[in-house]
């Protein structure tokens, strides 16, 4: 395997992680999170973002999320020499989706969003949380979306090779 496969495919494992956990949170986590009233959601996700936030949570979620970004940028740096080939572009167009739909959301959107969320008294709600858990909502469906599409874009690059 080259240098380029090896990296593709460490990509391709990663997206598929995230793939796997966006999924989950979107299809399984937010219909059960749909039913609990705003004291039953905003105490679920204290306890929930402490082990996603810290040890093993917080690794595995820097891990997929990283993965995505910075193993595509090797991958085009040594695809460097092909840059109109189609592994090349389906990379460099992942990559741009993982920059948005992950980094960007995830550091502009997802981690301040959990902090509101923890912020709110569980004794006393703000009448706009149902706003807030739909805005949580929202933003894993984006980064299912997002991640689902750069894994494909992987995939599509690394059969191309």
């Amino acid at each position: 395997m080259t240098g380029e496969q090896w990296v593709l495919s460490a990509t391709v494992f990663l997206s598929g992680l995230a793939c796997g956990l966006l999924g989950m949170l979107c299809t399984i986590m937010r219909p059960m999170l749909a039913e609990m009233d705003g004291r039953e959601f905003r105490n679920f996700m204290e306890a929930f973002l402490r082990f996603a936030d810290h040890s093993w949570g917080k690794l595995y979620n820097l891990g997929w999320s990283l993965g995505m970004f910075l193993l595509p940028i090797v991958a085009l740096v040594l695809l460097w020499e092909d840059r109109g080939s189609a592994p090349f572009v389906l990379t460099a167009i992942g990559l741009s989706i993982v920059f948005v739909g992950v980094i960007v959301v995830s550091n502009a959107v997802k981690t301040p969003h959990y902090t509101l969320i923890l912020a709110w008294d569980p004794e006393a709600l703000p009448s706009s949380w149902e706003a807030g858990r739909q805005k949580y909502f929202t933003i894993n469906w984006i980064q299912m979306v997002t991640t689902w599409s750069a894994s494909a874009l992987y995939i599509a690059a690394l059969i191309a090779l």
